[in-house]
């Protein structure tokens, strides 16, 4: 193991990030023993950039997040016992960092197989702290051969094959750098969640546990929103959101937020669904 670094390789996802890759690379390569970049055929300047930082460099095709997430466990030359996993826009951050090295230094236990790292959402360079969108943990760091990105087309999380534990410390989610960007974004995700909602796949995916860890607590109330009727349901979801989870305290950009990201998108989703439904083609 490289001096003062833990038993951690970073996989890092690129598409054109030339934006965001140096940030990323650098919150981590001081902590991390490994940095991987599986990147989608870059057009800009990623893979130079990258190349400063690791050698480790490969291109994948991209078919979806969750195929490319498993194809890197399962193609990459990892040597280390812990992985964590890391998009270009995210940034580890310090206090994560502190966590992590207490952690590693005490000992862990055999049979902690991973750990949840809450995301810290910046959006036009504000942290978006209420509305129930902090914090939100996500199961990003696991031993090696013990955790895997379940199949969805959209929203994937990490699936861990044994016990967790919250780790202190954040992963800071840069979400984007233009609204252009945002809605284009999310509305290619909304035709992938509509299909997902409307198709009959079962597949190895986040038990819904409303006793369960956040995870499984967020999939729970995600399963118990779908219950509702289409186009109703982001309505309220907005409203429970930006007043009773105080999304209004976020200031103007937390009131484009959560009116994006909690009513549009998912009022898309539902028009989506019900174009599908009207019309028995595919989106």
């Amino acid at each position: 193991m490289k001096e003062n670094r833990l038993p951690i390789s970073a996989i890092i996802l690129t598409y054109n990030e030339e934006k965001n890759i140096k940030d990323c690379i650098e919150s981590v390569i001081e902590w991390v023993e490994d940095i991987f970049v599986v990147d989608s055929y870059s057009t800009d300047n990623t893979l130079s950039i990258a190349k400063h930082y690791t050698e480790n460099i490969v291109q994948n095709p991209f078919d979806n997040y969750s195929q490319q997430r498993n194809w890197a466990f399962h193609n990459l030359p990892i040597s280390t016992e812990w992985i964590i996993n890391l998009d270009a826009d995210h940034r580890a951050t310090p206090e994560l960092r502190k966590n992590m090295v207490h952690f590693f230094a005490k000992g862990i236990a055999n049979d902690i197989q991973g750990f949840l790292v809450s995301r810290r959402t910046i959006f036009m360079g504000k942290w978006i702290k209420h509305g129930g969108h902090y914090p939100v943990y996500h199961a990003i760091i696991f031993r090696r051969h013990k955790g895997k990105c379940e199949e969805r087309l959209y929203d994937q999380h990490f699936i861990i094959e044994g016990k967790t534990l919250k780790v202190s410390g954040d992963m800071i989610d840069i979400i984007t750098d233009s609204l252009h960007k945002f809605i284009e974004r999310h509305n290619k995700w909304a035709t992938l969640e509509a299909k997902e909602q409307l198709s009959a796949i079962n597949t190895k995916q986040i038990a819904a546990k409303i006793t369960g860890n956040p995870i499984e607590k967020r999939r729970f109330l995600r399963k118990f929103y779908g219950k509702f009727p289409l186009f109703l349901r982001p309505l309220f979801y907005f409203l429970y959101r930006y007043f009773v989870r105080l999304g209004f305290l976020d200031g103007k950009p937390g009131l484009i937020f959560h009116f994006l990201q909690g009513f549009w998108y998912r009022f898309l989703i539902d028009a989506k669904i019900y174009e599908i439904k009207q019309s028995g083609k595919e989106l």
